[in-house]
């Protein structure tokens, strides 16, 4: 977030800023999404729903993880929340008290750690790189001097875009069961993972094929391109639902109600339809990138599976990547993430690019970049 505010700084004095630190689309929600909030602001009240979210996005919404993941969801396995931060906040609370243990990778996404930790939590990161592209194994888990309360993955993950392997993935939700340890599958990146360098559509996994007894965390804000309107869902193990209903009567009341009549028309084909064309986008940018880094000299990557993300190791340019993308962006007015935040550890000469934006501005950003990476992307391009 200091990054964005920078960036607005920088664009309100030169009016130049190309944001690839964004966590999000460049795009609208999809045309269906849009008419039916026109169509609801003449017809629908608009007031209090019921907590857990409208029946028909319920719904929807496990239709639409029944047909991704071929498990049968219902309805009553869904929690519609404010967002997937909702989601996760409302979860700990629900499941978690203070001084569990809950372990989660690094590099992660920084809320779940600073969530927990503020909730009194003990988070235990696992030191994931290169060995196991990033992600958390059944074997590190085996490696822990006793089980946790609670175990986050994300895959496709933030910031690394990696994809857990379905039987590594199957591996860790079996350990979970055993163990008695709650798995947290962050699964809304869903829909955005390439099979190789120009095609999109790989399957990414749910923790759902394998274990019931997991969470699964979703949100409309990144394949469907919605990440204002505040709105996630939970499927959650019938054990929890009264815990979270009761807590997220006190905290929210309930999710937005535009959110939750518009987002009915998300899941619709016409939707899909737009944006798989987004996803079509993203991987040209992907590889656009990654190459112009690579001739760049910036060759040590995270393997780019799903999201929007290309994480790489800037050792060679800085070991302070956060003064590092503050001079980048007074250089050349390209916004990037520095790696501090994702991991507390190595981050300092890590950083994530977006890939989310126009194909026009992956590729002015890469000339903006040039002499900053290396004279070679000038002279190639």
């Amino acid at each position: 977030m200091d990054v964005f505010k920078a960036a607005a700084v920088r664009n309100r004095t030169h009016g130049d800023v190309l944001s690839l630190a964004a966590g999000q689309p460049s795009t609208s929600a999809p045309a269906p999404v849009l008419q039916a909030t026109r169509d609801a602001l003449d017809t629908h009240l608009l007031g209090y729903t019921e907590t857990l979210g409208i029946l028909p996005l319920r719904q929807a919404i496990a239709r639409y993880h029944s047909e991704e993941s071929g498990v049968d969801v219902t309805a009553d396995d869904v929690v519609v929340t404010t967002g997937s931060s909702g989601a996760f906040t409302l979860l700990f609370l629900a499941a978690f008290d203070v001084g569990d243990t809950v372990v989660m990778a690094r590099p992660g996404y920084p809320a779940y750690r600073n969530t927990l930790a503020a909730l009194g939590c003990r988070v235990i990161e696992l030191d994931c790189g290169t060995d196991s592209r990033y992600q958390p194994t059944a074997a590190m888990l085996d490696a822990l001097p006793e089980p946790p309360k609670g175990l986050i993955i994300a895959s496709p993950a933030n910031p690394t875009g990696t994809i857990i392997d379905a039987d590594e993935l199957a591996a860790i939700a079996r350990w979970c069961e055993v163990n008695g340890t709650l798995l947290v599958s962050d699964e809304i990146y869903h829909g955005i993972s390439y099979n190789g360098a120009q095609n999109s559509g790989a399957r990414t996994s749910s923790a759902w094929e394998t274990s019931k007894r997991s969470v699964v965390i979703g949100s409309v804000s990144k394949y469907f391109s919605m990440t204002g309107w505040r709105l996630g869902w939970m499927l959650l193990p019938q054990h929890l639902h009264r815990a979270v209903e009761r807590l997220a009567s006190n905290m929210t009341v309930c999710p937005p109600a535009i959110s939750q009549v518009a987002a009915i028309a998300a899941f619709t084909e016409e939707s899909r339809a737009e944006l798989d064309g987004h996803v079509r986008r993203y991987a040209v940018n992907r590889q656009i990138l990654l190459d112009g880094l690579t001739a760049a000299g910036v060759t040590d990557l995270a393997p780019a599976d799903g999201a929007f993300y290309a994480y790489a190791d800037i050792g060679h340019l800085t070991q302070d990547s956060r003064a590092w993308c503050e001079q980048v962006l007074a250089a050349t007015g390209v916004a990037l993430a520095p790696g501090v935040d994702f991991d507390t550890v190595h981050g300092h000469h890590t950083v994530r690019f977006s890939f989310a934006g126009s194909t026009a501005d992956i590729d002015e950003a890469l000339v903006r970049l040039g002499p900053i990476l290396s004279p070679a992307v000038r002279e190639n391009r």
